[in-house]
Parts: structure tokens; C-alpha cells; sequence
């Protein structure tokens, strides 16, 4: 009960703070450049990204983290509402939520319309902001 709606809480804070109204394109300095050293490029972070939130099966979360072991980015899932950081060890910085009421009333059962769309929103100064902190811890 407690990993189920802190957890909620958790990564739902997160999630409304990655988003913004005039959010959406690429990111820029220090998130752009660990994207590309541990993605390639961030067409190909996006294309993986999209990919895991699109096959979460049933509810849960597709995630960018810090993996402070290794220093690098990765993209990790979790189901329901499993906090990244307490089930994987990674500092959650960007989160797609793919429980079914972030999207139904817009994309129905849409999930990857609602993935590509989510894009045009993202708020890359606060992924950035939490990068920033996650590399201090």
C-alpha cells in the first residue's frame, strides 16, 4: 500500500513538473550532451523511450534516470506505481505516465499517439534542473 500511492505521489509530482504548455523540442547543454553519449543521438533516445512506455504492459511508467553507479542515462520501466529510484537505484528525471487515465479521454486506447504527443509538451529545464541535482547527490 505504502510503494503504491507514495509511489503515486512521487512519480506524479515528478510527471506534472516535466510538463509545460511551452515545452516540446530538443533539449539543450549538459541533458543534450549525456543523451548523446549514452543514447547516440536524442532522435534514438526518443525512438527507445517511446518505445518502453508504448509496451508497458498494462499501467505503469516509462522513465529517463541517473544511474549514479555508472554516471550515464537510462531508460528504465516500472509497473503500477513502483517509484524508479526505490525498485532500480536510478534518479528519476523524466517520466511518461501510461495508466490509462493520462491519455483515455483524449487518445482512447491510443497509448502510442499519446507517447508521440507528449514530446510536444516535455519540459526539458526541469530534466535538466533534476540531471543537475542528480549528479550532486
Amino acid at each position: 500500500m505504502l510503494r503504491f500511492n507514495g509511489g503515486g505521489h512521487i512519480n506524479h509530482t515528478i510527471f506534472w513538473q516535466n510538463l509545460s504548455p511551452k515545452g516540446g523540442g530538443e533539449p539543450e547543454g549538459d541533458l543534450l550532451n549525456e543523451i548523446k553519449e549514452s543514447f547516440q543521438s536524442f532522435d534514438k533516445f526518443k525512438t527507445q523511450m517511446s518505445a518502453a512506455a508504448a509496451g508497458v504492459q498494462g499501467s505503469g511508467w516509462a522513465w529517463l534516470g541517473y544511474d549514479p553507479k555508472t554516471q550515464k542515462l537510462r531508460v528504465q520501466t516500472c509497473p503500477n506505481q513502483d517509484p524508479l529510484l526505490a525498485t532500480t537505484g536510478l534518479v528519476p528525471l523524466f517520466g511518461i505516465d501510461v495508466w490509462e487515465h493520462a491519455y483515455y479521454l483524449q487518445y482512447k486506447n491510443v497509448r502510442p499517439d499519446y507517447v508521440t504527443a507528449i514530446w510536444n509538451v516535455a519540459n526539458w529545464k526541469d530534466v535538466e534542473d533534476r540531471l543537475r541535482a542528480a549528479k550532486a547527490l
